[in-house]
């Protein structure tokens, strides 16, 4: 018989879903920041990805609370964004509208990061893992801050330089 699954499990589940999810944007974003034609987007990727290494590390940490090592668990999800990401890198290369499809994909991997985020502070809050939450909070505080930069630069230079005949 399969032993009960508690939401500890699904806690560390979803810690190293994170954290392999983070692993991946970490590689995405230089490669964003080379594709990005607007020198806003190219700044703003490169300083998101020091902002990915914080958060890895404050993962480590978590992962050290639960007394586990740190250690990602493959996220398809993360691997479809992604790749929807490259595929727009691809087919819109050079062309006026790649730095809206690039904030687009970007936007679709924080909605993410803050959903998952959210998540795990509600759960770290149950399980009385009062020394994971700040860690956790202080990410998600960086997300969603990264999703409103993207949503000011899509509407006020990459939407209309994409829209540009």
């Amino acid at each position: 018989m399969a032993t009960e699954k508690t939401l500890n499990d699904l806690f560390l589940d979803t810690v190293k879903d994170i954290y392999f999810a983070e692993k991946q944007i970490l590689k995405a974003l230089p490669k964003m920041a080379r594709a990005a034609q607007l020198e806003e987007g190219k700044a703003g990727f490169i300083k998101h990805r020091d902002e990915t290494q914080a958060q890895i590390e404050r993962l480590d940490q978590v992962f050290e609370l639960l007394g586990k090592p740190a250690r990602g668990k493959t996220c398809e999800a993360i691997q479809g964004i992604i790749a929807e990401g490259e595929e727009i890198m691809e087919e819109y290369k050079g062309t006026k509208a790649l730095d809206a499809g690039l904030i687009s994909s970007a936007q679709a991997v924080e909605h993410y990061e803050i959903a998952r985020y959210g998540t795990l502070i509600a759960w770290a809050k149950q399980l009385g893992l009062k020394d994971a939450v700040p860690l956790l909070q202080a990410s998600l505080a960086e997300e969603e801050a990264t999703d409103k930069k993207l949503t000011q630069l899509a509407q006020s230079a990459a939407n209309p330089q994409g829209k540009a005949a």
